[in-house]
């Protein structure tokens, strides 16, 4: 059994995306990341650095004590090596695949994460104008690198279905509000359209779907209580 420190957003879909497509049993524990639940000194024995996802793994392959992990691409890495799908071990396929998965921490989901955040924020702080320009400009030119990576191949790591694909499908599901045209992409539409109709992403996407709060129906304060939570953080003093 996966213990699986969730909330619904798309660096959570990865992991329940890959646990659906293994058919492996995981319990979802909510981590409420606008309540505060991430800071909590239990958690950050799993997570130290106060983000979601992050897994126990009760029945690590070999056996002994609990296996804990966080950051997505790890645990990503983790779970399709223990089952022996979706990454491939030899020396080519394992490169190919583990190239991508970081392109998608590294760029991807930080760039994308940072262009949905400033067109949410709009000019309630000050004029954010070259902040959307940015990450807007930066993030156009990310679904290029996709478009132009798949554009000869079906999937981003070649012709198999593989993780590398999983960690970055969530993110673009975001394309309208993160202000791009799908349809100037249309080999990453494809492939969209392809992942889509998988049942197990289906499964995976709409995993804690009953978690998810609606920010337009918060009050004002409350909308600003969870922005300071979450927006400028600083550093966690160590222990005396």
């Amino acid at each position: 059994m996966i213990d699986v420190y969730y909330w619904p957003t798309p660096n959570g879909k990865k992991v329940t995306i890959l646990l659906e497509e293994l058919g492996t049993p995981y319990k979802i524990v909510p981590l409420n990341i606008g309540r505060g639940d991430q800071f909590a000194d239990a958690f950050l024995k799993i997570g130290p650095n106060n983000r979601m996802p992050a897994i126990v793994d009760r029945e690590p392959k070999g056996g002994g004590e609990p296996v804990s992990l966080f950051e997505s691409g790890a645990i990503m890495m983790y779970l399709a090596e223990k089952a022996g799908k979706f990454f491939p071990q030899d020396v080519r396929g394992k490169a190919e695949v583990t190239q991508w998965v970081i392109w998608q921490m590294a760029n991807q989901g930080p760039k994308f994460g940072e262009c949905g955040h400033f067109r949410r924020l709009g000019d309630s702080q000050g004029d954010q104008s070259y902040a959307v320009r940015r990450f807007t400009d930066e993030t156009n030119r990310l679904y290029g690198v996709m478009n132009n990576r798949l554009y000869d191949r079906k999937y981003l790591a070649g012709d198999d279905y593989t993780i590398a694909d999983m960690v970055s499908y969530p993110w673009t599901q975001g394309w309208k509000a993160q202000g791009q045209d799908i349809e100037e992409f249309k080999y990453v539409k494809r492939w969209m359209d392809e992942l889509a109709a998988r049942p197990a992403v289906q499964r995976g996407m709409a995993a804690g779907s009953d978690l998810s709060i609606d920010p337009s129906k918060l009050t004002p304060q409350e909308q600003e209580r969870i922005r300071k939570l979450l927006y400028n953080q600083r550093a966690r003093p160590a222990p005396a």
